[in-house]
């Protein structure tokens, strides 16, 4: 899959002359290598460590899906409409992080649709993407998630940030992500955070790019000139 090079540069021009985006002149320019898309996707934003993960994923010339707990969208809206002017696109990650399986339908129902609301309401957008907590789901869930338009998105690849790995074994996780795949971080985790750089030149390496994650097919695809503002529209 080819890149557009020129669609790029001019969305980032855009962005960068408004002073919503910060740009790292001495990142290599990658869009007119890319030749795949991987998804690089944070969970359980935003909170106080956003700013510094928006701050090195700019830097490193990459893009993300946050996937933002209601919860926390509501607590720190300034940062959810960071992430979009950041140049990111604004996923559900239900509202309290509950195990929704052990859950009601109605409290499924709830936990959807506040994070839907909370959201918008910070100037992240709808979100059209949901990563149900812990990537536990049923019929229920979906069924619930697809009523508000929704498209569920688990992974391929668990970086283990959650877990205590080390800044080495998650560059090495992200190595192994191949074209059209999902890699899961958190937004809290400062060892992912630190692996940005030497995950953006394995990227670079490969003739991969970091990409929007498409509602139609769950895999990570190329942006769209509609995504530009935000996936989360």
């Amino acid at each position: 899959m080819k890149a557009t090079p020129r669609l790029s540069l001019i969305v980032v021009a855009a962005l960068a002359a408004a002073g919503t985006l910060t740009v790292d002149t001495a990142a290599p320019a990658r869009a007119a290598a890319c030749n795949g898309y991987v998804g690089l996707t944070f969970d359980d934003g935003p909170s106080s460590n956003t700013p510094a993960l928006l701050n090195a994923l700019t830097q490193n010339g990459l893009r993300a899906t946050m996937f933002n707990q209601g919860q926390y969208a509501a607590a720190y809206p300034a940062q959810v409409k960071a992430q979009v002017n950041a140049g990111m696109w604004v996923g559900n990650h239900s509202y309290t992080h509950p195990h929704l399986t052990q859950q009601s339908q109605a409290t499924i129902d709830s936990e959807i649709s506040r994070t839907q609301q909370a959201i918008a309401a910070a100037g992240g957008g709808t979100p059209r993407l949901f990563r149900p907590p812990y990537g536990e789901t049923n019929s229920t869930v979906k069924a619930v998630a697809a009523r508000y338009g929704l498209t569920e998105i688990i992974w391929n690849v668990d970086s283990q940030d959650w877990n205590g790995a080390s800044t080495d074994a998650i560059v090495a996780a992200a190595g192994r992500l191949t074209s059209g795949q999902v890699i899961l971080m958190h937004d809290w985790a400062a060892n992912s955070r630190a692996a940005l750089p030497r995950i953006a030149q394995g990227l670079a390496s490969r003739n991969l790019c970091a990409g929007m994650i498409s509602p139609q097919t769950g895999r990570a695809v190329a942006p769209s000139a509609a995504s530009e503002a935000g996936a989360a529209r």
